[in-house]
């Protein structure tokens, strides 16, 4: 689906709609992503609705590298981050870099992209992780990480769950 960019309507457009693109029938038959799309209230006086689409689960990876640190110190801060945020589903570490893979929920690409982006930085301190960059960030919807799974070049399943060393 897209969806135009928030903001003024185009003259001569009185509301806003989706368009979806593909075929109708293979998108039937495949298994929902989403629980389509959720109605807001009114946006104005003139009483139109907007949609807006529904979350979407992206499967994340953020690559992070820097100055060596010490192992425990890395895996304890690892450690933290997974407890302070479940969904976290496995990271794995070296003294001067690390990988973290999880699943976001979010409306978009952009949205799920920026929330990985400010993942390190705004819990850095919280959970005394070392001083590093972000390196590389991957994002992909749920059924490219299913499909590239089981043609067998995708990223490996995150399992085991947890923090692991490389």
């Amino acid at each position: 689906m897209r969806q135009g960019r928030p903001g003024a309507l185009p003259r001569g457009r009185a509301e806003r709609k989706l368009t979806s693109v593909g075929n109708p029938d293979a998108d039937a038959a495949r298994e929902p992503e989403t629980s389509g799309p959720v109605r807001s209230r009114p946006a104005s006086a003139s009483g139109l609705e907007h949609t807006t689409p529904a979350a979407r689960l992206w499967h994340v990876t953020l690559s992070v590298s820097g100055p060596e640190a010490p192992l425990k110190e890395v895996r304890r801060g690892l450690e933290q981050l997974a407890h302070d945020h479940p969904f976290l589903l496995t990271s794995r570490y070296a003294n001067d870099h690390a990988e973290i893979r999880y699943w976001e929920e979010a409306r978009d690409l952009h949205d799920a992209a920026a929330v990985a982006l400010r993942l390190w930085g705004e819990h850095r301190t919280s959970a005394g992780l070392p001083p590093w960059q972000i390196v590389g960030l991957e994002v992909i919807d749920r059924e490219t990480y299913h499909q590239r799974v089981a043609d067998g070049y995708g990223p490996p399943p995150a399992a085991p769950v947890g923090v692991h060393p490389f």
